[in-house]
């Protein structure tokens, strides 16, 4: 990894071959027993506690095996978080199809928190997988992820359940057979309302394109604003039939 501005750092095509460790990480790895009985009692203990206390138990099991993963719409998940750790890593994929808003929005953020930023690039033969072709979300958001998850144990996410009918039952705590690691949503029980109350209460920026009618904000190609009513995902992959990217698939 280069480094290519202070708190950022990024993982270029050219470093995307998957070691064998990597590899070893295939979907549907299952954990070790021992691990999975802890998991499902720490989701229980946290079932119903506030978000910071699923953050701490993270920073404290896995330490800088932990990473959080952020659209950066999600930016209440990165400020809880820093309170926590202020040195914890910070990735966002960069798939080359962003809105400029977001990328901006990306280094306005870096900058409030002074944060410790991955950013990944799409990998090999991505460039014959254009946004919205079949294989766009896995070259340039799965793969990417994982090349950065294969040497950690942990990662955050700002999975809510009212995101959408796949998400419903997501715990707080949990396995994660996409990446073979642990995967924690400490806003799992979130509603929409209650990231807004936050974001109000804290004083904390706004994607610029949610005004605008976008409320959820993926790439520009694939991406427009919602209708008064419609569901908040329904911009994304509009007419497709697609729900998920990838990385939260079940």
């Amino acid at each position: 990894m280069q480094p290519v501005e202070r708190g950022r750092v990024e993982i270029t095509e050219g470093q995307a071959q998957l070691s064998e460790e990597h590899e070893s990480r295939a979907a549907g790895v299952a954990p070790m027993e021992g691990l999975a009985e802890e998991l499902a009692q720490i989701d229980a203990r946290l079932a119903h506690a506030p978000a910071s206390k699923a953050i701490e138990w993270a920073v404290e099991r896995f330490g800088r095996d932990l990473v959080l993963a952020a659209s950066f719409q999600d930016v209440v998940l990165i400020d809880l978080a820093v309170k926590v750790d202020p040195a914890i890593e910070v990735v966002f994929c960069d798939t080359e199809a962003h809105f400029p808003e977001t990328l901006a929005f990306v280094d306005e953020v870096r900058a409030r928190y002074g944060l410790r930023l991955t950013v990944t690039k799409p990998g090999p033969g991505s460039g014959e997988w254009p946004c919205g072709t079949p294989r766009c979300c896995e070259l340039r958001k799965v793969e990417p992820l994982r090349r950065v998850l294969g040497d950690k144990r942990a990662w955050l996410t700002a999975l809510k359940r009212v995101d959408a009918p796949t998400r419903a039952h997501a715990p707080v705590v949990g396995w994660d057979p996409v990446f073979g690691v642990v995967k924690v949503n400490p806003l799992a029980a979130w509603t929409d309302e209650d990231v807004d109350g936050y974001l109000k209460d804290h004083g904390l920026p706004v994607h610029p394109l949610v005004p605008k009618g976008y409320l959820s904000i993926g790439c520009a190609p694939t991406t427009r604003p919602v209708a008064q009513g419609e569901d908040a995902r329904a911009g994304r992959w509009a007419g497709t039939g697609k729900t998920e990217c990838g990385l939260h698939a079940s």
